[in-house]
């Protein structure tokens, strides 16, 4: 495996680029279209997958943290969705809608902190142990001493938080525990090539259509149905400036890196300070987060990861895009039948957006083997 396929681990883009006109989705909008017609990259409302969204107070030594969260569904067993590195609870819209129409259960996808439209005093502190205390004090802050049964879903990053979460005994009624698409050994491989591949993508967009016109191309989400509504929480309009009517500018060749300028520093600083300042008016959106600034907790989000996850005394689900994924300890420990493995092929590294209904039949058929949920509509 190349080290662009390796560096998938932290929840930027698949491990091989889409296919010419296939979408990777089995529910909604397909990637192919006729003569003439064109693919419509506007961005979705969460209403459109999610009942409700509520913002939940912590209470620390420093004050209010406010997280976002999205909810659907009233019966059966919490699915708390944590996504990857860069991503938001968005990401998980139309796999919502999915497991919704198969089993009774609850979604509460969570925007971790410093991402989405989660507010703490202090974003910058992406620890694993943070991140799990998080998970824990938003599960107390929403149902109190009395949880409902609750099952950790995880993508990447968020896989590695669900590991640390459940291992540390921060969600008392912990049923069951899924990883998606993340791996300890591919994962810190990958870590040393992430810098120079996050300087290859764009900086800025001219719009949300912009930017999941991008998304897509790229290959970071195959499916156009859930890049139009996940998107919209990875970007946000740069501050103190208003979206421009009418723009001409759109981001060079969408997929093209920067080239680096190698003159003078004084005129390359001078002539840098005008184009961001004509880059803003241009193209009004940037990523919520930059990903580069969080390279000191990467270590430490999937070091050890493996045999954390294979010591959660739980039912433990790992879904993966490809088998050649698996390192060491996860290979033995399949081998011993101590969790359950399922291959998704023909995904990206987003593989609950690109594959949606396959990761809602998978993590379905998981909770009604364990008789966890209930099924929906003869669903088996």
């Amino acid at each position: 495996m190349s080290a662009l396929e390796k560096s998938m681990h932290l929840g930027r883009l698949p491990s091989r680029p889409p296919l010419p006109g296939s979408g990777g989705s089995q529910s909604g909008a397909k990637m192919r279209m006729g003569p003439g017609r064109k693919r419509d990259f506007s961005p979705v409302p969460w209403s459109q997958y999610f009942e409700s969204m509520e913002d939940v107070e912590v209470e620390n030594e420093t004050g209010k943290d406010t997280f976002r969260v999205y909810k659907s569904g009233s019966e059966g067993p919490v699915l708390l969705l944590l996504h990857g590195g860069g991503h938001s609870a968005l990401s998980w819209a139309v796999f919502t809608a999915a497991i919704i129409s198969r089993v009774q259960c609850r979604i509460v996808a969570l925007d971790l902190r410093g991402h989405g439209e989660t507010k703490v005093r202090n974003s910058e502190d992406l620890s694993a142990e943070t991140m799990a205390k998080d998970v824990g004090n938003v599960v107390e802050a929403m149902y109190g001493d009395l949880p409902p049964p609750i099952m950790l879903v995880g993508h990447s990053m968020g896989g590695a938080i669900a590991v640390h979460t459940a291992s540390s005994n921060l969600v008392p009624s912990l049923l069951g525990l899924c990883m998606i698409d993340v791996v300890e050994g591919t994962a810190m491989d990958a870590l040393n090539s992430m810098q120079n591949f996050l300087r290859g993508r764009p900086k800025t967009f001219k719009s949300l259509e912009n930017a999941i016109e991008w998304s897509v191309k790229s290959g970071q989400i195959r499916n156009l149905e859930s890049a139009r509504v996940s998107m919209v929480g990875q970007v946000k309009q740069c501050e103190g400036i208003t979206s421009p009517e009418g723009s001409k500018s759109i981001v060079e060749g969408i997929i093209e890196e920067e080239e680096e300028d190698e003159e003078g520093s004084e005129s390359v600083n001078k002539r840098k300070k005008e184009d961001d300042m004509e880059t803003k008016k241009d193209h009004p959106y940037t990523w919520r987060i930059e990903l580069a600034k969080t390279e000191k907790y990467w270590d430490g989000w999937f070091r050890g990861l493996s045999n954390l996850f294979l010591s959660c005394p739980i039912p433990k689900l790992l879904l993966l895009a490809g088998v050649d994924r698996l390192d060491k300890d996860l290979t033995i420990g399949q081998m011993q039948g101590k969790f359950q493995m399922q291959v998704l092929p023909q995904c990206g590294h987003a593989v609950h957006e690109d594959a949606p209904d396959k990761v809602a039949e998978a993590v379905a058929t998981f909770l009604i083997r364990h008789r966890f949920a209930e099924p929906i509509g003869g669903f088996q």
